[in-house]
This record gives structure tokens, sequence and C-alpha cells, in this order.
């Protein structure tokens, strides 16, 4: 495993701990109590039904009771009226859902081949589910036995939710279903934001609209509804870039653009299902300053406890500094010290020209004594004012300000800024103990591993050193016999003066009388070593010379005399 693998897994180690402070759909697929009876019989519904033995009870997955499913009293073609519904006691947050026919043994012969889901989570207004692309049928079953399942994408957050099989032709359909997913501890309900706005670049535009929104819209506004602030997809750093196949740059962030918002800040107002006790709020925003986007540079939050009361004058308050120099994307998290209410209302103001959220997250308990939410009274945090100077409102609509506070100081004592606990207050909870632990093992692992590959590189390099010192050494010692009869030429490769003098001696053999080979040793100039020179000797014309004379037997010559050659018989036949 190189280091390049390695940086790459603690930069992944890393990610995971900053994905881990929102909710993670994949770890949200469990099944919700349809196949094991979690669900009780209480909670299934249906518009109608052909039989008792075909009631909504006997639509669970990969059971046969009953004549083995749920079958409505008529064909849903033409209309698709017919639905089973499931009451999920609470809000959950649905990822997948299975579907399967009426098998009944072998006897069942109906499956439904399509359907459409609703759902609601306020118990008044029903609403279609669409994928990312505005689709709202999903495909079935293809046989009465086999499990189709589908992953939703965008989830659903509901607690009722509505089957409706489908046809294209008159004929008898049956159901089974399951639901998988896992409970939605945040309790948030709805939210209501601006209309995301499209950012022009100059390579293309980039839209930062909340296209998965499933509440309403009117007058440049959302409310009623949710969608992509949380969905649990956290952006990238690069918010051109996105998680989702098939889909527009920006689609992973929702944006405003400072000029549409005269005050310098965006309102946003979260409505949950129940009085709760807050402990923080966490914000996914990118801070891709080179594009002019930034974080907000201060958030203000109001309480209050149902529809009809008022927002609490004294706001939580929390400034930030301006972070020019890292571009990631990142997690804010904004302290609420226990404050109380049903709704909570934020004014994130701007620091940049751009501001994209991606997610938005609570951290909150259920208050179950409603006399909590009128004796408890939390102070502010109150943090340096508004860089503009301005005492901007909190509520214009409420007529509440900062300048309805008696000065402009804060109550807490040292004991509240040290993490005192409170009567009736909520302990937050640590809630990433074991990542620096992690994460210092992974930076341990990896400096051992480049220790380890630092001195296998080292030993590599000394190897080759010490090679290079022996072949050097096997060239000094070179010397080369030539071997013919009854004769060897030995030629030693001895260091000269004269490195690069090419002297030779010519050799006539057919002039000199024989003599034995141990007298005549005729020894060549001697050439410095290596293979330079082991290539010289091969181009002197002694070296060639002296080969053709030893070609042929010592003692006679290499050619006979002209006067030896035998004539052509010109005469023969």
């Amino acid at each position: 495993m190189g280091p390049g693998m390695l940086w790459f897994l603690l930069l992944v180690s890393v990610g995971t701990s900053e994905l881990e402070e929102h909710f993670d759909p994949a770890k949200c697929r469990y099944a919700l109590g349809m196949q094991d009876r979690t669900i009780p019989d209480e909670a299934l519904s249906a518009s109608s039904s052909w039989h008792d033995s075909t009631a909504a009870k006997h639509s669970r997955l990969g059971l046969s009771e009953g004549d083995g499913a749920w079958c409505p009293a008529g064909p849903v073609y033409p209309n698709d009226a017919e639905y089973l519904e499931i009451d999920l006691r609470q809000l959950h947050f649905l990822t997948l859902v299975g579907t399967q026919g009426r098998h009944a043994g072998g006897h069942g012969k109906e499956f439904a081949r399509s359907y459409r889901l609703h759902y609601k989570r306020d118990g008044h207004h029903w609403m279609p589910w669409r994928d990312r692309w505005g689709n709202e049928v999903i495909s079935g079953n293809e046989n009465t036995d086999e499990v189709v399942l589908k992953d939703l994408g965008p989830p659903i957050i509901a607690r009722y939710i509505r089957f409706y099989p489908r046809s294209d032709r008159v004929m008898s359909v049956c159901l089974r279903v399951e639901l998988y997913g896992c409970v939605w501890k945040d309790g948030l309900q709805s939210y209501t934001a601006p209309l995301g706005q499209v950012m022009p670049l100059v390579s293309d535009l980039v839209y930062l609209n909340d296209s998965t929104y499933d509440g309403s819209s009117v007058s440049k506004l959302h409310f009623g509804g949710l969608g992509q602030l949380t969905d649990g997809v956290v952006g990238l750093d690069d918010f051109t870039q996105t998680k989702e196949f098939r889909v527009w740059p920006g689609y992973d962030y929702v944006g405003w653009n400072k000029i549409s918002f005269p005050d310098g800040f965006i309102k946003m107002e979260f409505e949950f299902d129940r009085l709760r006790s807050f402990t923080y709020m966490k914000v996914h925003c990118s801070n891709m300053h080179t594009r002019g986007v930034g974080i907000f540079e201060q958030v203000d939050c109001l309480f209050k406890h149902s529809l009809a009361t008022a927002w609490e004058p004294v706001p939580i308050s929390l400034q930030l500094s301006v972070d020019v120099r890292d571009p990631s994307a990142r997690s804010v998290t904004i302290p609420l010290d226990g404050r109380i209410g049903l709704f909570v209302q934020c004014h994130f103001y701007f620091a940049a020209e751009w501001m994209l959220f991606s997610e938005i997250a609570f951290l909150s308990n259920v208050v179950d004594d409603p006399s909590l939410a009128v004796s408890s009274q939390y102070p502010a945090v109150v943090g340096p004012p508004h860089p503009s100077g301005r005492n901007l409102p909190i509520s214009p609509a409420l007529g509440s300000s900062l300048n309805d506070q008696a000065d402009g100081t804060s109550n807490l004592t040292q004991a509240d800024l040290e993490g005192e606990v409170k009567s009736g207050q909520p302990i937050a909870k640590d809630d990433n103990s074991n990542t620096s632990i992690l994460i210092g093992c992974l930076v341990v692992i990896i400096l051992l591993l480049l220790v380890v590959i630092f001195l296998i590189l080292w030993r590599q390099y000394w190897q080759k050193i010490l090679g290079k010192a022996q072949r050097r050494i096997s060239d000094d010692d070179l010397t080369v016999q030539l071997s013919a009869p009854n004769d060897t030429i030995v030629i030693n490769n001895t260091m000269s003066s004269n490195r690069h003098s090419n002297r030779y001696e010519r050799i006539l053999s057919g002039e000199t009388e024989y003599q034995e080979p141990n007298r005549a040793r005729m020894k060549l100039p001697d050439l410095p070593h290596s293979a330079e020179n082991s290539a010289l000797l091969l181009s002197n014309p002694a070296y060639h010379l002296l080969l053709a004379t030893y070609a042929q037997p010592m003692g006679r010559p290499a050619f006979p005399p002209p006067s030896q050659v035998k004539p052509i018989n010109t005469n023969a036949c």
C-alpha cells in the first residue's frame, strides 16, 4: 500500500467524522415492522377489501395469512383510487420500500406492476412522492412471490404512508408491503425559507433551488414542507459538483444572493412535531470564497411555544469569524442552550455575495411537561454587535428587537459558561468522542508505514551502488584469450599512459618463417580497460590481420600462390 493510498484513507476517515454530524440515510435502512408485526394491525387500513380474508391486516411482506395479501374490492383501473394505508405512530425517515404479490401457496395470480406513494406528516395534507425528476410512478412486481425493493430518492419524512396500486387494464391487483427506514429524531415537520436562486457562472448556470421541497410556494417563499435541507445529502466542497447522478450543477445546495435581501440576512422558520428542548443546531455551508460564497457571519434565533403565542424577545445569538483561506465546506454548530419551543426562527446574516446551505439538523429532546415551557427562562447568548452597527429587529412583524433589552450585556455567569447543568436543562452529549482516537491511530500507522517505505528505498539505493562497484572491478580484470591451432594470444587490459594511441605493426604471414608458438608471442599495444576500449580493440587492423593469419593451419600459406591455382578446363566436352 503506497503513501498516496494511506493519505486517501485518512482523508476519508476525517470526512466520515464530518458526515456523522448530520443524518446519514445509508444507516437508516431498517425494516419498520410489517413482517415482524412491530406495526400492529390497528395501524393498517385500506380504501376497500374484496373480503375479510384479504383485508389490510394481511398486507404484510413475506407472510401468507388469510388469502395471502391485501386485495381491493374492485379493479384499480382506470382511476387508481384504491389504497393501503400505514400509520407509523410517529415521524420516520423512509429510504426503501418493498412489495410483493399474492402467492397463497401457488393459488394466487395477482400482483401490482406499478404503484404510487402518498404521505403526510401532520395528519391533514397528503402529498405525492416524486423522484428527483418529477416522476410519481414506481415500477412494481412481475410475479406473485418475488420481493421487489425500491430506493426512495429523495427519501420521505412522514408518519402516514399510502400505497396506490396501478394497472394498465382491468384486472385484479393484490399487494404485500414493507417499509424501511428509521425514526426521525430531529422531529422537524416543516421549514419556511426563501426560494433558492440561480447563480450565473462563466461556464454554466448553477441552479440553487430547493427542487425536492414538498410544501407550497408563494411570493418567492417556501412554506409547509421539507426538502433538500433535510434529505441527508451533505454537499461537496465544490458546490458545482453533486453526489447524485444525472442532476444539474448545484443540486446538493440551496443558495441565496445578498443583493436580493436588503436587510442583509435571510429568515428561516422551523416547525416541530412536539414541544422540544433544543441543545444545538447544525448548518452545513459552502465556503468557496473564490466564487463569492461564504458561511454566514452571524445568526440570531428566537423561540415560541405554540402557533398562537408570541416570539420570545431574547434571541440566541452567535457571531462567527470569516474564513477566506480554507474554501472547504463545513458544518457550523449553533448552541441553543436548552431553549424550549415548538417553532424556531433564525436570521442568517450574509458574509459574502452568496450563502449556500446543504443540510440543517437539530439535536433536541421532547418536553413531556408543558409547565416547563412557562416556568423556564434561559438567558440569551449575545454575540458582538453586528459589523454594520445596526440593531436590526429579530421579528419585525411582532415588533420585538434587540433594543427591547434593558441593556446589551449578557446575564451569563461563569458557571453557565463552564457548562453547569441546570434544572430541566438537557445535557449536551459528546457526539464525536472516538473520532480523535481513531484519527490519532491512523496517523501513527501512516508514519510507521512511511518509515518502512523509506528504509526499503534506502536499502535498494545502497544495493544499486554496491552492484555498480562490483561490475567496475570485473571490468578492470578483463582478459581476452584468443584460441587458435597450436597458439594462444592473451590480451590484458592494463592502464597505459598512451590511452588513445592507435599504434600497430603489420604482420606478414607469408614472408616469415614458422616459429613455435611458445617463442612467438606477439603482444598487442596496451589499451585501457572499459567497453569503449574493447570496441577499439575490435576495430584495430592488426587484430583482424592476426585473425586472418591464424584462420589456416600454421606453416601453410593462407591462400595458394597464383602459380598453383588449378586452371579451368575449357576443352571439356
